[in-house]
């Protein structure tokens, strides 16, 4: 065998070795690839129960301020009643003639527990349903309304952004393509910092 056939067979052996090591490094940037995608798939769930939980728990949230603020509507309406009936039984004992004391002292017990109706309908600590407490506890289901609002859109951005680094992630398997990957990382990982602040909102996209 002459040299230049030897250098020949050596080149070809060698490109051959080189082409070995090619497609076993595309396979293996496939495979990690594939994984990665998944794992962007699992925070892709993960963004998407979070997003319904937190549209749920608006919706809740705000039913409950409904609720209540009808509630505090209707207590509202009562206590003035009330008041209204105070102050015109109060009048008419002291406008009509010739009340025997027997009547003034009806009258006056009949003031009194208008008055005092009038009161607990204003503020019932012990059973916590006058005006002053229902107005606490619709503000309360305001804030837990207005928090679940601000985390909203951080899924909803999340799963936006894990949905594109899925489709890139895809797409550079089959290209094996690493700046495609690179990109889908980058978008993933902006996902995932958005998806963090929808469950602890650090920040809030919306203003509060």
């Amino acid at each position: 065998m002459e040299a230049h056939e030897i250098a020949e067979q050596i080149d070809e052996t060698a490109e051959a070795h080189d082409e070995e090591r090619a497609v076993a490094a595309r396979d293996w940037f496939r495979r990690l690839t594939g994984i990665y995608v998944g794992f962007v798939a699992m925070l892709l769930a993960i963004a998407s129960l979070g997003g319904a939980g937190a549209t749920k728990e608006m919706l809740n949230a705000n039913i409950h301020a409904s609720d209540t603020y009808a509630f505090y509507q209707a207590k509202y309406q009562r206590q003035t009643d009330y008041q209204i009936a105070s102050d015109i039984v109060d009048w008419l004992a002291a406008a009509v003639p010739g009340l025997s004391p027997a009547a003034h002292s009806e009258a006056a017990q009949l003031v009194s527990r208008y008055r005092d109706a009038a009161a607990r309908e204003a503020s019932d600590a012990k059973k916590g349903n006058g005006k002053q407490e229902l107005l606490a506890k619709a503000k309360a289901w305001e804030r837990v309304r207005d928090r679940a609002a601000a985390q909203v859109p951080n899924f909803e951005y999340a799963e936006a952004l894990y949905q594109i680094a899925i489709v890139l992630g895809s797409v550079a398997i089959v290209a094996a393509s690493p700046w495609l990957l690179a990109v889908s990382s980058a978008l993933a990982v902006g996902g995932f910092l958005l998806m963090l602040n929808g469950f602890f909102l650090v920040v809030q996209l919306l203003p509060g």
